[in-house]
């Protein structure tokens, strides 16, 4: 992996660079951007070229470096400075998976480790549910994901642990012990791994499959 793959088979769709997605790490205001300055770099006896901007912030007149290229169909950026908290989530993802998982990422860079761990879940679950899972439990619906070849072996081991980890904040008893710092990283880390598998591995490849048929959209 290196720049020049950016755009090349993941990232967001068309050539020219997607600003009015991109967060003022300053203000917040987002896709309030005018082009201040910019520089491209062809690579020899390749199509490819990167592309290095800066833009000026319309509301708080900061700056941002953004690097970014394209490929046939996509393009893809990368921002300097980014914004501390998160913004978004992957376009191809159903919104209501996206809205837990940005609660669990959130909540894990505050350090609220109860609500990254019970927003995780609920991602989680989202994610198996979307993909046509059964069962009355978590785990009864990664095996059965598993059984139908969707997920592989390694998940079903992974989720039965991560499954005790998720279920002391999202069944409390009195009494209890806060959530462990370790253990909602490893739950948010255990989803983006399930996310990887459920959504963003099958986007790449119907990307590549338009792609390579000619039927990807401009």
């Amino acid at each position: 992996m290196s720049w020049w793959d950016l755009g090349e088979w993941s990232g967001h769709m068309g050539t020219s660079l997607a600003n009015y997605k991109i967060t003022c790490a300053f203000c917040g205001e987002r896709g309030n951007w005018e082009l201040a300055y910019h520089a491209e770099k062809k690579k020899p006896n390749s199509r490819k070229t990167i592309n290095f901007d800066t833009l000026k912030c319309g509301n708080c007149a900061a700056f941002a470096m953004v690097l970014w290229s394209a490929g046939d169909q996509l393009h893809d950026y990368k921002v300097l400075p980014w914004p501390l908290t998160r913004e978004t989530f992957p376009e191809h993802w159903p919104a209501e998976i996206g809205r837990y998982w940005l609660q669990a990422k959130r909540n894990i860079d505050q350090e609220n480790w109860d609500a990254a761990a019970i927003m995780a879940g609920s991602a989680m679950q989202l994610a198996l549910r979307s993909n046509g899972a059964n069962g009355n439990t978590f785990q009864e619906e990664v095996k059965d994901l598993a059984a139908k070849g969707i997920l592989p072996p390694i998940i079903v081991e992974w989720a039965d642990e991560v499954r005790w980890l998720r279920n002391p904040a999202a069944h409390p008893s009195p009494g209890q012990g806060p959530t462990d710092p370790r253990d909602a990283n490893d739950v948010v880390r255990f989803l983006d791994f399930l996310l990887e598998y459920l959504l963003d591995l099958p986007h790449r490849i119907n990307a590549y499959r338009e792609r390579k048929s000619g039927t990807a959209k401009k």
